[in-house]
């Protein structure tokens, strides 16, 4: 869907539209609002944005976490990553009116929570002295999905996918930070790993809920056709988070087979 530009007057407070961090997260409460009553808003094809954006290729290589311009680092793509799913929950209110109201409001209770994370981070940037912006960052997540995406595909690629690749990786993530003095970036990483499981488990209980037929016959073929679009993902499946988080054997072990075949 394209994005006619508006005067100032008409999208301000628009958290898509908006390109400061920190006003997005002061529109983000009154936006829900707006949104979970059915006023007609539009997706930009890319969210507003107040720092230089680039490919994911494209971001330049890390510093060890032992600096703390490497724990900026990390807080920064992790501040983006969150920024990106607080968005793409309201995208996803939005595209979808239609949706059972439960699942509205739990999504909007989930956006929500994705906006606490990215002021986490935001703070953390600020105290360790590398604020928002110091760094490029990407839009890669908002990519993997689509205007022409049914409700199915989006809890899959979104909640199940997405976040639930954030489980795989939390733990190395903390225990790499844990091994280093890293107070400021240890906090939102504890926070935002704590979180996600709910995350996972809500995108799993609906997915379950709203699929049709044979679920892990459903969740193989909707991987297939989706995995273009998917991010390359290579860290290890964390079993038990994932079976926390609402996934059964079955689809742990597919998933397996889609991270098999990107090596």
């Amino acid at each position: 869907m394209n994005f006619v530009m508006m005067d100032q007057e008409t999208h301000s407070g628009q958290v898509l539209v908006e390109r400061g961090a920190r006003a997005k997260l002061r529109f983000l409460e009154s936006h829900l609002h707006e949104v979970l009553r059915g006023g007609p808003f539009t997706v930009p094809d890319t969210p507003g944005r107040d720092l230089t954006v680039v490919g994911v290729r494209d971001l330049p290589p890390k510093k060890g976490l032992s600096t703390a311009e490497g724990q900026a680092r990390l807080l920064h793509d992790l501040a983006s990553i969150e920024l990106q799913a607080m968005e793409l929950g309201v995208r996803t209110l939005i595209e979808f009116p239609g949706a059972p109201a439960e699942f509205r409001a739990e999504l909007a209770s989930v956006t929500a929570d994705e906006g606490r994370h990215f002021g986490l981070c935001l703070d953390a940037l600020e105290e360790l002295g590398f604020p928002w912006g110091t760094f490029a960052a990407h839009t890669g997540l908002w990519q993997c999905v689509s205007s022409d995406d049914s409700l199915l595909d989006r809890i899959v690629i979104v909640h199940r996918y997405l976040e639930g690749s954030g489980l795989d990786a939390s733990e190395t993530i903390l225990r790499r930070l844990r091994g280093v003095n890293a107070r400021a970036a240890l906090k939102p990483v504890e926070v935002i790993g704590h979180d996600e499981v709910a995350h996972v488990q809500f995108g799993s209980r609906w997915y379950h809920k709203l699929v049709e037929g044979d679920a892990a016959e459903d969740f193989r073929r909707r991987l297939d056709r989706l995995f273009a679009r998917i991010p390359r993902r290579l860290e290890p499946i964390n079993r038990e988070l994932r079976l926390r988080a609402g996934f059964n054997s079955a689809e742990i072990d597919i998933l397996q087979g889609v991270r098999g075949r990107f090596t």
